[in-house]
């Protein structure tokens, strides 16, 4: 058997969607059914306000938000803290205070349109150091509306004097935009905008990817987004957590790929609907903190609501240099109560492919060495990272062979292009992974940005314009969703990508390991 799973579930009170009654609910602080909530709430519960705390904070034991000593998962901390509550329990509906709003070229005119609608012509955003905007789906392209979205962020941002606005105005080379970022969830991380314990908002499903940094943050629409754009606030219902535990010796042919692919297989892509998926466990412990985006990038695959991770000594060290404001991480309570729990041995987990054309079309990647394909693409969110495309040259350097199908690398922000071209691969003979792709016949790494994993424009970069079979490193493979809708996309981890492209074939990376 592939995996070992222990499955345990627990009822969470109130998970339906309450009514709103005006100011009975906002004045709710706890569950009635909690008497230890109802003893506090006759005492008056003081407003909860955040600590300070220095970029790297020290280790600590996991401990409860405030004085409230109800036990809470990371999730409900982080919200009970936004909305200045004691306690939370899933189902209750809260508004929460919004650090971070991001949005891009696809959502942002039309979040900017509401905002102006709704607010007024002239009106200012709540907070303009909190509002981030990065341009990166349809970028290079000469489509005109896909540009015109870009000019319209532009004069939003100039407008609103928003401090944090990638702007790129050359498209002919990405390099001379000195402000351009790339793909906006692996920017965020990069540029600072993650950190523990905040509330991230995003106008786009795979703003859960930050909840690596043990922060809550969740994709939501143009409507919210406007809303948050002129108040900072979002009413949002408290999801119940499933618990994932990633236990065992992570073998060295697998990926953070993988397990995602395996957890979606299993649950299926309704498994974790209005969820929070949070992920625990050794394996998940002695990650990096781009194999943890990975993991959580994918979780909106499953439908779940936010992903989420606890911050470490791991993360610390990431936001060393890259923030300047103090942050207070907190943890699941060692008492919480999980609607789910999953418990997975990796050591004896193989290497996986999502199948067309769904993420939990589950299928172990030496099955299916009898299908064909016409190329690979390795890049996006979840698979164009630093450490994503150094996994994919360490196997082709290994085999010594050349590729035997087209073979598309896009780098997602700027900074992973440029350490293509600088890091050396370790174990192979001090070359870059520029230098490895070159040789094994790859395509030149393109110009960063989503590129084809949303389709886009025919003249997108890598977009499938006819009916072709695809491996790919992205996160969905629904009919179209990289461009034409005959064309079918395997979704796998680094690793089975390059080894795919070494076969024309979708191949086990163990092949060449």
């Amino acid at each position: 058997m592939a995996m070992s799973i222990n499955s345990s579930f627990t009822s969470a009170k109130g998970e339906g969607v309450e009514s709103f009654l005006g100011n009975s609910l906002l004045s709710r602080t706890c569950p009635s059914s909690s008497s230890l909530c109802n003893n506090v709430r006759m005492k008056s519960v003081p407003k909860i306000v955040a600590v300070t705390a220095p970029p790297r904070p020290q280790e600590r034991a996991p401990a409860s938000t405030g004085s409230v000593k109800q036990a809470m998962t990371m999730t409900e901390k982080i919200l009970a803290r936004a909305s200045d509550k004691g306690c939370l329990s899933p189902g209750e509906n809260v508004w929460v205070n919004t650090d971070i709003l991001m949005t891009h070229d696809v959502c942002g005119p039309g979040t900017i349109g509401i905002f102006k609608r709704e607010f007024g012509a002239d009106a200012k955003v709540w907070d303009r150091e909190k509002v981030v905007i990065i341009p990166d789906h349809y970028i290079f392209t000469a489509d005109e509306r896909a540009n015109r979205n870009v000019d319209i962020l532009r004069e939003f941002a100039h407008e609103q004097n928003i401090k944090y606005f990638y702007d790129i105005k050359d498209l002919s080379d990405f390099k001379v935009n000195p402000d351009y970022k790339g793909v906006c969830h692996v920017a965020l991380a990069q540029e600072g905008h993650c950190r523990p314990g905040e509330v991230l908002f995003g106008t786009d499903s795979h703003t859960c990817t930050a909840g690596a940094f043990g922060q809550f943050a969740t994709g939501i629409g143009n409507t919210d987004a406007g809303f948050i754009l002129g108040t900072g606030k979002l009413l949002i219902k408290v999801p119940p957590t499933m618990r994932f535990v990633l236990d065992g010796e992570m073998p060295s042919f697998l990926h953070a790929k993988d397990l995602i692919l395996h957890i979606i297989g299993e649950i299926t892509v309704a498994g974790a609907t209005y969820k929070a998926m949070e992920f625990t466990g050794s394996v998940v412990e002695n990650m990096t903190m781009e194999d943890r985006m990975t993991l959580c990038n994918m979780v909106v695959e499953a439908g779940g609501k936010n992903g989420v991770i606890a911050a470490d000594s791991v993360t610390f060290n990431y936001l060393e240099g890259k923030t300047q404001k103090s942050f207070e991480p907190v943890y699941t309570d060692g008492s919480a109560r999980f609607n789910a729990e999953y418990k997975f041995n990796v050591s004896e987990l193989e290497p996986v492919v999502a199948k067309p054309h769904s993420p939990d079309n589950r299928g172990v990647a030496r099955e299916c060495k009898d299908v064909k394909i016409d190329r690979v693409y390795i890049g996006s969110c979840t698979g164009g990272k630093t450490e994503d495309f150094v996994a994919a040259a360490k196997l082709l350097h290994a085999s010594g062979q050349k590729v035997k199908v087209p073979t598309f690398l896009v780098p997602a922000t700027q900074k992973v292009w440029v350490d293509l071209y600088t890091i050396l691969v370790p174990g192979a003979d001090g070359k870059t992974c520029a230098k490895i792709f070159e040789e094994a016949g790859c395509e030149t790494p393109a110009s960063p940005s989503c590129a084809a994993c949303l389709g886009g424009p025919k003249d997108t970069y890598a977009r499938m314009n006819e009916p072709q079979v695809c491996v790919s490193t992205t996160n969905r493979n629904f009919p179209g969703r990289m461009g034409h809708k005959e064309s079918q996309v395997y979704l796998a981890s680094p690793y089975t990508a390059a080894a795919s492209a070494l076969t024309g074939f979708v191949t086990d990376p163990r092949k060449f390991m």
